[in-house]
């Protein structure tokens, strides 16, 4: 009878342990890695991996780029998914800073009307927004932000075809803009900031 009570005991233990919990999600692991700066780049302004990893998109990117370093957009569109957008804009002829100006407030106003965040003000006048009805359908996931980089103000858009679940799309698009404000920099020899 001993035996036998050292044994049930045991049982319930070994049960007790191998009983999943209740309550405890796993998260996927990358919704754990960081948004990080790193070559190759897609649309000049845009680490590859990091953007594989904050959208999930697996296949390959072929893009298209048009324009120059004033105003210009590159497309990542051979994803089935959708595609990457990525927009540029620099103060200039043609581009006057009042216009720069409303670029950015038109933005606002539209991400504010779907709950948008403003951005960490390092990174200028901006806002990230999920955007769930048309007209932005295949780029739902949109971040802008207004600038200065050595003396004019720059204005860059990116806007995604989707976010990774479990991944906080509002702080990977901030991440996403930084990066590109800082490669933007580095191409085209201004320091974004000042």
């Amino acid at each position: 009878m001993r035996h036998a009570s050292a044994a049930l005991a045991a049982l319930a233990l070994l049960a007790a342990a191998c009983t999943p919990t209740t309550g405890i999600d796993s998260t996927p692991a990358s919704a754990l890695r960081p948004v990080v700066d790193s070559s190759p780049y897609v649309c000049t302004l845009i680490p590859e991996q990091a953007f594989r990893l904050v959208s999930g998109v697996t296949g390959p990117l072929v893009e298209k780029t048009a324009g120059n370093e004033r105003n210009g957009d590159c497309r990542a569109p051979d994803t089935p998914s959708g595609s990457l957008e990525v927009w540029w804009k620099q103060e200039g002829p043609g581009m006057s800073r009042e216009h720069m100006e409303f670029l950015i407030e038109d933005r606002r106003k539209f991400y504010s009307d779907y709950g948008g965040v403003a951005l960490p003000a390092d990174l200028g006048d901006g806002m990230a927004a999920y955007l769930r009805d048309p007209p932005a359908a295949d780029q739902p996931y949109q971040v802008s932000a207004k600038f200065r980089c050595g003396s004019k103000e720059r204005l860059i858009d990116i806007y995604l075809p989707q976010v990774t679940k479990g991944r906080d799309a509002n702080k990977d698009m901030a991440e996403l803009m930084r990066i590109a404000q800082k490669r933007y920099g580095e191409v085209y020899n201004c320091t974004p900031g000042t």
